[in-house]
């Protein structure tokens, strides 16, 4: 029974794509350690029978509710049944909202996945990602000064994640592998246009992470030596060698997630501009 007490269901209700509330909800849950949400989530419910089918599956497994629906007849509908079921609901986007409207001296025009619209910005990012698909671990070099950023570490320090990540912000960026013996191509070296960073984690962590990835059909693969700590602890001290010789930041993954560390990336971009 204790470890029933330790899960509870969280239904994520949106008219859009229900990214803020995943966001939202998953950020909540992350402070209390001992509770794991069961994730519900009903993506672009935009009408009273959709609603009534999700009320269905509340009422089936109550939890949580949160939810960004902009109609005000199903968002007050969505209110009173969990009223009446007794299940706590929450317009996540409400005070949100109220406050800007009471600072901007303007009505909301509750445009149902106005976020999502497709402008400027959003090309933006799709050219981004496309860009960064192509100047994938070490691919097009001659792109390079093209990059807003460019990534640069040993084998298995998040490089790409964070590169997809960054470009799903609208930056470009490009990512290369450090090789202890290999040289960097001469376009990064003569980039003047990106933000350069490297990026670096601990022996152990890498080691671990090593040990986690398939490389059965990689030929002439020797797994030992790719998963040795004194092998590893090499390859980071070349890594931070060259980014001491070069001036470029290097920032230590270890403890970070993927979110963190692009954030820490997108914070020093002003600084060496």
């Amino acid at each position: 029974m204790e470890n029933r007490k330790n899960f509870f269901h969280l239904h994520l209700i949106s008219d859009s794509t229900g990214e803020t509330l995943i966001s939202t909800g998953r950020a909540a849950t992350a402070q209390f350690q001992t509770s794991l949400a069961v994730e519900h989530v009903y993506p672009l419910v935009r009408n009273r029978k959709q609603l009534l089918a999700v009320l269905e599956a509340i009422d089936r497994e109550p939890g949580i509710v949160l939810y960004t629906i902009v109609d005000r007849v199903l968002a007050k509908l969505l209110d009173e049944r969990c009223r009446q079921m007794g299940t706590p609901c929450v317009n996540v986007l409400e005070p949100v909202m109220a406050t800007f409207q009471t600072y901007l001296g303007a009505p909301s025009k509750y445009r149902v996945g106005a976020q999502h619209a497709l402008n400027a910005e959003y090309f933006a990012r799709i050219e981004a990602l496309n860009f960064t698909m192509d100047h994938d671990d070490g691919q097009m070099p001659e792109g390079y000064d093209e990059a807003d950023v460019v990534l640069v570490g040993i084998s298995r320090t998040s490089k790409t994640p964070t590169s997809i990540y960054l470009a799903n912000r609208g930056i470009k960026t490009a990512n290369i592998p450090i090789v202890p013996g290999v040289d960097l191509p001469h376009a990064l070296l003569s980039a003047t246009r990106p933000l350069i960073v490297g990026l670096v984690a601990t022996t152990d962590r890498i080691s671990q992470v090593r040990e986690h990835r398939e490389l059965g059909t990689t030929q002439n693969f020797d797994r030992g030596h790719y998963t040795d700590r004194a092998t590893i602890n090499e390859e980071l001290k070349y890594a931070r060698a060259l980014c001491s010789r070069h001036g470029w930041p290097v920032i230590d993954v270890t403890r970070r997630s993927i979110e963190e560390t692009a954030a820490a990336i997108v914070a020093l971009r002003p600084k060496l501009r």
